[in-house]
């Protein structure tokens, strides 16, 4: 039980500072950007976007 509590705090450490990392690096590109990375689903909308322009929900309607 002791080392099932010692990996789970371990666990969230290493999450915390993957989070941490992530917002920093964020924040460093959207300052190189001028302007805010889009969130949620605008961002993933942003992401999928292929060489072609196109986002998969707009190649899965034609």
């Amino acid at each position: 039980m002791e080392d099932e509590r010692k990996s789970s705090k371990a666990g969230k450490q290493a999450a915390e500072g993957l989070r941490d990392a992530t917002s920093n690096e964020e924040a460093k590109n959207e300052s190189k950007m001028g302007h805010d990375l889009a969130k949620g689903a605008d961002r993933f909308e942003e992401r999928s976007k292929s060489s072609d322009g196109k986002s998969a929900g707009e190649k899965q309607k034609t």
